[in-house]
């Protein structure tokens, strides 16, 4: 009886043995579940100062995404060089869905203008969706006698050098369209870039400029107060977010059409499911009622588009700007 509780006894502490061995070869860990994303805070930067149309989109998808996952999404500002500032500091930051992109238009436009990015925006970038998009209205101080598009140009060639205009940023989409309704028109327009959309708009309100080409979510709310004047909107068609504004091709500017646009991108490299699983949330984001109102309040137009349907869109938008810039020839240091 001895005998057989030794061996059984001696069986037990071989057992023993082999399964701490066992357990001591095996990492800490293993076998584990990897953390839910998100399991801490997001950084969302946006590429201008704050203010601005992409700045108020990006903190409306901030909030909702916090309110809903539980997690900050803190929105920083980078503005500078056309957007390549903040673009640049995303573009080399981890692809693991923690850091994100406000994209306006300049996003794709920016690599035909600029010799040496430090990156490759087709290459180091993935969309995961596009928010909205609006139309670009010709915007003017209220000191400006001109009440058309016409009279503007005939003021601008009768007075050189009087009518200045603001843009977020040398190469931005509202420079690169006054520039091309400077060519369309033979207009006499002097450019007074800024860091963003909300310091252009602060200066046209005060008449230290008297034009911009801006988006309606970032001066209706001066036009109703009279402020500022709309003249005339990009759009081929009018669009319902100014629909008694005249298009510039009604107003005899042909084949004239700019539309600003703003979506979400991350690094190269972040998961597909992160993208997806951010791309369907923000999806929702847009399609409730209360960001619908409040962007349309502002002249905005839900365009959301998922993650695969952005990046096609985004390679169409590339073509349609490089034969822009090459058009223009705008080329920035």
């Amino acid at each position: 009886m001895a005998t057989k509780q030794r061996r059984c006894g001696g069986w037990v502490l071989r057992a023993a043995g082999l399964l701490i061995a066992i357990a001591a070869a095996v990492p800490i860990g293993a076998g584990a579940q990897p953390p839910t994303y998100p399991n801490k805070p997001i950084r969302m930067v946006v590429p201008f100062a704050p203010g601005g149309a992409s700045d108020i989109l990006a903190r409306t998808v901030a909030t909702r995404l916090s309110e809903r996952w539980g997690q900050p999404v803190v929105v920083e500002n980078k503005p500078g060089a056309a957007t390549t500032v903040g673009a640049a500091d995303v573009a080399k930051a981890p692809g693991d869905g923690y850091t994100l992109l406000l994209a306006p238009a300049p996003f794709v436009i920016t690599q035909f203008m600029y010799p040496k990015l430090p990156y490759d925006a087709p290459k180091d970038f993935t969309g995961v969706a596009l928010l909205a998009s609006s139309p670009l209205v010709v915007t003017v101080h209220p000191s400006v006698t001109a009440t058309t598009v016409a009279e503007l140009v005939a003021l601008s060639k009768a007075q050189p050098g009087s009518i200045t205009y603001g843009s977020p940023g040398n190469g931005s989409v509202p420079h690169l369209a006054t520039e091309l309704l400077k060519n369309k028109t033979g207009g006499d327009f002097t450019h007074v870039p800024y860091k963003g959309g909300g310091p252009a708009v602060t200066d046209l309100v005060a008449g230290h400029i008297k034009m911009m080409m801006a988006s309606p979510i970032e001066v209706s709310q001066h036009v109703a107060a009279g402020r500022l004047r709309y003249l005339a909107a990009s759009t081929r068609k009018r669009s319902a977010s100014v629909p008694n504004v005249p298009t510039l091709e009604e107003l005899g500017v042909p084949d004239y059409e700019v539309i600003a646009w703003f979506g979400i991108v991350a690094p190269s490299g972040t998961p597909k499911d992160v993208v997806d699983k951010l791309s369907t949330e923000i999806g929702r984001i847009m399609d409730s009622a209360d960001v619908r109102e409040k962007l349309a309040a502002q002249g905005a137009e839900i365009t959301f588009r998922p993650a695969d349907d952005f990046n096609r869109f985004l390679a169409a938008e590339r073509q349609k700007w490089g034969e822009v810039v090459r058009v223009s020839g705008v080329k920035l240091d």
